[in-house]
């Protein structure tokens, strides 16, 4: 029973990870909604001019991009979604598999802030009526709530500057935790990469080995 307990514990505490930072991300996104007034007259500065608090949603994907069809957002808050369980697997196999536990925590922040967003497309629609307009249905189209803006530069982007060409932008997008969770830890994989997979390799060379001293034993013994 004990060491059942402990491998329920091991589960628990990564996915609790994951947990902690839709938690953190929900709550930070309801007192926005209901304490902040929308777009620049409720901005908060924070530090100066250079990083406030601003209410904003995002309709799309990243960086305020979309899918040009009116079944866009639909399409992808369902790969979201597949996507969800598809990094919720894979956290459970590198646990399983005892993959070194900085990666495997970045796995869990990553799975939390995918799904801290992906409940504002299903959710946020219907709950605080932030669908587009022309969306075929408030379930699957609510928009992201935002509200962390490193202000570098704002200004006009000319015409020719593809996908935001035409419009009125801010240098750095604003973001929430689940973009802040995703991004650190995606950064900290790709900065720590070399640490986090070294013991894989290892593994893996030493089994190689094995398996070629091994061939060679069996070579040996058909040639006696």
């Amino acid at each position: 029973m004990c060491g059942l307990e402990l491998i329920s514990m091991k589960y628990l505490k990564y996915f609790g990870i994951a947990l902690l930072v839709i938690t953190i991300d929900q709550a930070v996104k309801m007192i926005v909604h209901y304490q902040m007034d929308f777009g620049t007259p409720g901005q908060i500065k924070v530090f100066g001019d250079w990083f406030k608090l601003h209410y904003t949603t995002n309709p799309g994907m990243a960086f305020g991009m979309q899918i040009g069809s009116e079944y866009g957002k639909l399409i992808l808050t369902s790969f979201r979604l597949v996507a969800m369980f598809g990094i919720g697997y894979y956290l459970y196999h590198i646990i399983k598999k005892q993959m070194h536990v900085g990666y495997i925590i970045c796995i869990s922040m990553i799975l939390g802030g995918a799904i801290g967003n992906l409940i504002d497309s299903i959710f946020y629609g219907v709950w605080f009526g932030n669908a587009p307009y022309n969306a075929p249905s408030p379930w699957f189209h609510g928009q992201v709530i935002d509200m962390f803006y490193i202000d570098i530069w704002e200004g006009y982007i000319p015409e020719w500057v593809p996908l935001w060409g035409g419009s009125y932008t801010a240098l750095w997008p604003i973001f929430n935790i689940a973009d802040a969770s995703i991004f650190v830890g995606v950064a900290i994989i790709l900065i720590f990469q070399g640490r986090f997979f070294q013991e894989e390799v290892v593994a893996k060379t030493e089994k190689e080995e094995e398996d070629e001293i091994q061939k060679q034993f069996i070579a040996g013994e058909e040639t006696e």
